[in-house]
C-alpha cells in the first residue's frame, strides 16, 4: 500500500537500562559521528522544540554505543532467527547475548554502555532496521509514524517518568541505533566526520515541507480519482506528489510538523491509515 508501512513492519523499538556501578572502556579519540547523524540529531531536537520539550546534548559515550551496535548488525547479523535488534554477536569485544520477548538475556542488554564506554547511567535504545536505508529523513518519517516511538521521544504514555538529557545516534546502511540516557555524559559532544566540509552543508538554509499523505498510486488516474474524493469531501489544499514511479495523493502540506501531526490526529477515522512525510 504505501512504502512506510513496510518499514513499521520491520521496526523493532529496544528498550534496555540499568544503573551502572563502575565505568567501562574509553571511547576511542578518533571516534566521530557522520553528518547524516548529526543531521538526525538536530531533527531530533527540532521535533522536541516544536513539542514543548528541551533540546538534548549530543553523547560521545552513546553514540559509540550505537555505532558499535549498528556495525554489529550489519556485519555479524545477530538479529536472524528468535535473535531481534536487541542481540549482540560473539564476534566482538563485548557480551554476546540473543534476545527475544520470550527469553530476555537483559543482563547483556543493559551492560553495554558499562561494557563499551565510561558511561554509566541508565540507557535506552530504540533501533530499526529500514529496507530502503537508514537516511535521516527516511528515520523521522517512521518515528512519525509510530505513536510507540513518538511516546518514547517525548518521554509519554510509558515513558511518562522519564526526562531525557543526552543522546547518540549511529546510522549505517539498513540500521539506526539511538540511545537515551536522563544523565550528562561527562565525555562530551562527538567530532562530525569531515568536519569542514560538513559545517558549510549544514550551514545551508533548509526550509522542510511536511505533507500528510492519504494514499500512494502506481497508476496515476486511480490517484487522480482519489484527489477528486478528497475535494468534493473538503480537503481542498489536497494535491499530488510525484515519487519515483508512483504518485501520492496529500491532504495538506505544512512547513512546520508539529502542525502536520496535530492536523493529522485530527483527521476522522476513515484517514486512520494518512502518514506523514518530509520532503
Amino acid at each position: 500500500m504505501k512504502k512506510s508501512i513496510s518499514f513499521i513492519a520491520i521496526f523493532i523499538i529496544l528498550f534496555t537500562v540499568n544503573i551502572f556501578a563502575q565505568s567501562g572502556k574509553s571511547v576511542p579519540n578518533d571516534f566521530c559521528i557522520s553528518s547524516k547523524d548529526n543531521q538526525l540529531f538536530n531533527a531530533l531536537n527540532e521535533f522536541l522544540i516544536d513539542n514543548e520539550r528541551k533540546p538534548l546534548n549530543l553523547s560521545k559515550s552513546l553514540s559509540y554505543v550505537a555505532f558499535l551496535h549498528a556495525g554489529d548488525l550489519i556485519k555479524n547479523h545477530p538479529d536472524t532467527s528468535i535473535c531481534n535488534l536487541s542481540s549482540w554477536s560473539d564476534k566482538g569485544d563485548w557480551t554476546s547475548c540473543c534476545y527475544n520477548k520470550y527469553v530476555p538475556n537483559q543482563d547483556c542488554m543493559w551492560d553495554k554502555p558499562k561494557e563499551l564506554t565510561p558511561f554509566k547511567y541508565r540507557g535506552y535504545e530504540l533501533a530499526l532496521y529500514l529496507e530502503e536505508g537508514a537516511s535521516p529523513d527516511t528515520v523521522m518519517q517512521i518515528l512519525m509514524s509510530s505513536n510507540k516511538a513518538i511516546d518514547m521521544l517525548l518521554a509519554k504514555g510509558a515513558y511518562s517518568k522519564k526526562k531525557w538529557i543526552s543522546i547518540g545516534i549511529s546510522l549505517q546502511e539498513n540500521y539506526a541505533s539511538i540511545w537515551f540516557a536522563q544523565r550528562d555524559d561527562n565525555t562530551g559532544a562527538p567530532k562530525i566526520c569531515h568536519e569542514m566540509t560538513d559545517l558549510k552543508e549544514i550551514s545551508k538554509p533548509i526550509v522542510s515541507v511536511y505533507y500528510v499523505i492519504a494514499g500512494s498510486f502506481e497508476d496515476k488516474a486511480d490517484a487522480k480519482e482519489m484527489l477528486k474524493r478528497l475535494k468534493q469531501n473538503g480537503f481542498k489544499k489536497a494535491g499530488l506528489q510525484k515519487s519515483g514511479t508512483n504518485t501520492r495523493v496529500y491532504l495538506q502540506e505544512f512547513t512546520n510538523l508539529k502542525e502536520a501531526m496535530h492536523f493529522k490526529q485530527n483527521l476522522p477515522y476513515t484517514y486512520g491509515d494518512a502518514w506523514i512525510f518530509k520532503k
